[in-house]
């Protein structure tokens, strides 16, 4: 029996992401929100912000600081050039332990007053995502700053310096609990739109007991909401990273995809500024070969998919310095990684869109939007009735395509393995639901399935999108020995669509 077409979640889930993190909203950073810190403010952490507004001004004062901060994050003019100008349906929101309010502060740095003014936060992160929601813009839920801090950075919440969540049971217990929490949330809570959650952020290299951690803590949010992707950094090591998360997608249970976020920057380490402007250009169209040879086979050895969850346009003075047209460079820089990112991965979030000092040179996704370096996929660039007439164009072809793709497949092992039984049936059916599959994907907006009106989309995350429906329908390996022939005849009827469409 066929599985029913893709729902609205499926499609925010499921679809490649072009968008961009949101700024410094619920995990503040001196650097891109100067505003909220006073001269007082013993370092650049949120942490240091909140301590010295209490210390200046009270909680009531402090706390009314804070909500209009947030309630300010997206008004209706960011949103009508988020989705209508930068073509963007996803934004990852950086979020803190302290967002979810203060009984997830106790016995943490956040603990006090300080707890209090965060009584309202995650009520404010709600709304933020219904409103992003109601205008089909999916939202991440990146669990940005982490009980002790996945790194050493302030964006973990304080200047302390150090990466304290590893190795210490009670800070990777709250971390854990808080998850649980963002998941029944999700699954309880009516929080349409979400994409996913997103573990932790830019996870220290090499950290003894992560994979333990991510063990554990998938577990416990798969028993709270089975069905919701979980994103993980990478480390910084993501080669070791596909590894694990080939383990945890088999193509034979219907359990809560896992995605790798990984973070692609050309600014801070030595190899990076000793490149000019030109080389580092140079270097895009092989990133993320890691993903070479281990997907588009989930039946031999499961699903991997990725996301760059941060990227940017910035390039240190030094390569600078080597010579060069900056602004037509800079535009260069960003279209190649565009375009890498819309090859190779399945989807990318740029670093980063709000902060005091709009529209943010090389740092800012606006900026760099409306010059034209950061570009969609050409298929969010389509007008709802260019979606419908490209859709209905193609509806007499699906036949003769089938067929033709059919054929050469049967044709193909004939010559190769004659006499060898197949079922080449099972090639025919995937063909047929991966057009299917596609075709609601580009449609869902024109058709109202989901928000947005404007645009077509693809399927982003195909490895873990065949996997599911591989499950689904019974063709994984401990299933059958000729899974492989349906996931091949579903990866074709996609790719058959989208060569019709001329996406």
């Amino acid at each position: 029996m066929a599985p029913s077409p893709p729902k609205a979640d499926d499609i925010f889930r499921y679809r490649y992401q072009h968008g961009t993190n949101l700024g410094s909203f619920f995990v503040l950073e001196k650097w891109l929100t100067g505003s909220m810190y006073l001269p007082s403010a013993a370092g650049d952490s949120e942490l240091d912000a909140v301590k010295a507004s209490l210390s200046a001004s009270g909680l009531d004062a402090t706390r009314n600081k804070w909500q209009n901060h947030w309630s300010s994050a997206l008004n209706e003019d960011d949103l009508n050039w988020l989705s209508n100008t930068a073509k963007c349906n996803t934004i990852r929101l950086p979020i803190g332990y302290f967002t979810l309010g203060p009984q997830f502060c106790t016995s943490t740095p956040f603990d006090g007053d300080v707890a209090k003014v965060y009584t309202n936060a995650w009520k404010s992160v709600k709304q933020l995502i219904q409103r992003c929601h109601d205008r089909g813009v999916g939202v991440l839920i990146d669990f940005h700053a982490l009980p002790g801090g996945a790194n050493n950075q302030i964006h973990s919440g304080t200047s302390s310096g150090r990466a304290e969540l590893w190795g210490n049971a009670f800070n990777l217990d709250l971390a854990r609990r808080c998850l649980v929490f963002i998941a029944q949330e999700v699954q309880n809570g009516g929080m349409a739109g979400v994409t996913g959650i997103q573990l932790c952020n830019e996870a220290d290299f090499n950290i003894q007991g992560m994979y333990e951690w991510y063990d554990s803590v998938i577990r416990a949010i798969n028993s709270a909401h089975g069905s919701i992707p979980i994103y993980l950094s990478d480390g910084w090591d993501l080669a070791r990273c596909v590894s694990y998360v080939q383990g945890k997608n088999p193509g034979n249970v219907l359990s809560n995809p896992i995605i790798i976020d990984t973070h692609k920057y050309y600014c801070f380490s030595e190899n990076d500024k000793k490149k000019s402007a030109r080389q580092n250009i140079d270097r895009i169209h092989n990133e993320l070969g890691e993903l070479d040879n281990h997907d588009g086979n989930i039946f031999e050895h499961g699903a991997v998919s990725v996301i760059v969850g941060e990227y940017s346009c910035v390039l240190d003075e030094r390569s600078w310095s080597q010579g060069g047209d900056r602004p037509s460079l800079t535009r260069e820089f960003g279209q190649a990684q565009s375009h890498r990112w819309q090859e190779r991965s399945s989807g990318c979030a740029f670093w980063t869109f709000k902060m005091d000092w709009m529209d943010g040179g090389d740092w800012g996704f606006k900026e760099q939007a409306n010059k034209g370096a950061i570009t969609p996929p050409r298929s969010l660039t389509f007008s709802a009735q260019d979606v419908r007439n490209a859709a209905g164009n193609t509806e007499g072809r699906k036949q003769e395509l089938h067929d033709a793709a059919l054929k050469s497949h049967v044709q193909y092992w004939d010559r190769t393995s004659p006499g060898q039984h197949f079922e080449h049936e099972r090639y025919s059916q995937g063909w047929s639901l991966g057009w299917d599959d596609a075709k609601v994907f580009f449609r869902a907006r024109a058709d109202g399935l989901v928000p947005g009106g404007n645009g077509g989309d693809k399927i982003g995350f195909l490895d873990v999108w065949v996997r599911k429906r591989m499950a689904e329908t019974g063709q994984a390996k401990s299933q059958t020995g000729y899974g492989w022939e349906w996931e091949q005849g579903f990866r074709k009827g996609v790719g058959d669509l989208y060569s019709a469409l001329g996406i």
